[in-house]
């Protein structure tokens, strides 16, 4: 690998950071408030290209001017030859020597050509019910309280607030009203369903999953990682999930609906 090829490496690992940066595509890698940082880290990459090859071309100038002084300087030689002259032929095999030359990388660098690859021809799908049954459910410490919820009406909540508030504030608030929550679907190995939410702390490879286990009217055919909205109401039932040990509340479904995935697939609300 070269100067030139590590130039465009940077330079495309940059365009592909900027496109990432100003599309949704980010919000499958990094949660959304690291969005300022994708764009300045491929603002970097692509200045850092262009500086590259500014000085590489400015270099090249430099020694053809030196080339060419050179050149003159052999024109008006006073034509002894420089086989008749051992210190002169001395003197061109040592220039010729200090002449700078291409220097190349490590045949191995052409690995980092892989995951830019994989960042222009790949899109990822979100973390979904493959990893969240594989992951133990993830729920924010027990908080000093929650904020009052609107005392009417059916109560929209995300998958952390119903699960944190069933486990830590024993339903309370919740008991006794209409509750809505939409998430995707995952199932253990025994068949039983799981409305999750994957959660983040930085990037989706720490993502997490909220679980709630789902009992009541349930349709016959659901198909993992499908989206839906679920109609329901509070049950102080709870399980045990086996990967570590942890509470998962249970939510007494009377209605379910499709649901179109949301534009952020991840859910960053646990976790402030």
């Amino acid at each position: 690998m070269n100067r030139q090829a590590q130039t465009v490496v940077l330079f495309l690992t940059g365009g592909a950071l900027l496109h990432a940066g100003f599309t949704d595509l980010y919000l499958r890698y990094v949660k959304a408030g690291l969005r300022p940082l994708l764009i300045g880290a491929g603002i970097v990459l692509i200045a850092a290209a262009v500086a590259t090859l500014w000085y590489e071309r400015r270099a090249r100038r430099q020694d053809d001017g030196r080339s060419t002084q050179h050149d003159g300087r052999s024109t008006q030689d006073d034509g002894r030859s420089t086989q008749d002259d051992p210190d002169a032929a001395h003197g061109e095999a040592h220039a010729a020597h200090d002449e700078p030359h291409a220097h190349h990388e490590p045949r191995v660098s052409w690995l980092l050509v892989l995951p830019l690859l994989a960042l222009v021809l790949v899109a990822p799908p979100a973390a979904g019910s493959y990893t969240a049954m594989r992951t133990g459910t993830a729920l924010q410490e027990q908080p000093w309280g929650y904020p009052a919820l609107p005392a009417d009406g059916t109560l929209r909540l995300s998958v952390a607030d119903y699960a944190g508030r069933a486990v830590y504030d024993k339903g309370r608030a919740l008991a006794g009203r209409s509750l809505k929550v939409t998430g995707f679907l995952a199932f253990d190995d025994s068949g039983t369903p799981y409305l999750v939410r994957m959660a983040l702390n930085c990037c989706a490879a720490d993502a997490q999953p909220v679980k709630i286990a789902l009992t009541g009217e349930l349709p016959a055919v659901l198909q993992p990682d499908t989206w839906i909205e679920v109609t329901g109401t509070y049950t102080p039932k709870r399980t045990e999930d086996p990967l570590n040990g942890t509470a998962v509340p249970y939510l007494r479904v009377t209605t379910t609906k499709p649901a179109k995935a949301p534009r952020d697939p991840y859910d960053e609300a646990w976790n402030g």
